[in-house]
């Protein structure tokens, strides 16, 4: 596999994206995005204002849109956890990145977020939580190169990546 420029992180909300995206970055030299909050700083709204307000078919559309426009250069982006429903959008990052899937228990996730409700998670209106996790697992384990558990320490997860993104050439 020809190691690609940029990473991009997928998983649900809650396995630490984010925090490890940006330590990431700043391990290796790279800019750092988060799409969720470039969506926010777009619509100058939080995440779920924008979901609340355009409904899930538009905000998918938002959130595809949103990562097309990323470019990939020396980049570390943590996608939004909705980003896998986009089969474009996956397939663009997919060219420009090497995707790795942070995965953590559902229970840790919601140790880490334990309300939903303000977080501009997008879910079938009879879903709960736990459903979308079962939902949105295999497409994370689809679209990702390798597969990193997030249930340590964050440096640990970050050699994790380095290792296995650079390492196995």
């Amino acid at each position: 596999m020809k190691t690609k420029k940029s990473i991009s992180l997928i998983g649900m909300a809650g396995t630490g994206k984010s925090t490890i995206g940006k330590k990431l970055a700043q391990y290796l030299g790279f800019n750092f995005i988060d799409s969720d909050l470039l969506i926010e700083k777009q619509y100058k709204k939080s995440l779920q204002e924008i979901l609340v307000e355009s409904g899930n078919k538009s905000f998918k559309d938002i959130e595809q849109n949103n990562l097309m426009s990323i470019e990939f250069n020396e980049l570390v982006l943590a996608t939004g956890g909705s980003a896998i429903f986009s089969k474009l959008a996956m397939s663009y990052i997919s060219k420009e990145s090497t995707i790795i899937f942070i995965e953590s228990s559902y229970k840790d996730i919601i140790s880490r977020v334990p309300d939903f409700s303000e977080r501009g998670f997008l879910r079938k209106s009879e879903q709960n939580i736990k459903e979308a996790f079962a939902e949105r697992a295999h497409l994370y384990k689809y679209y990702a190169d390798f597969t990193v558990l997030n249930n340590t320490e964050i440096d640990q997860c970050i050699d994790k990546i380095v290792e296995i993104v650079y390492k196995k050439i």
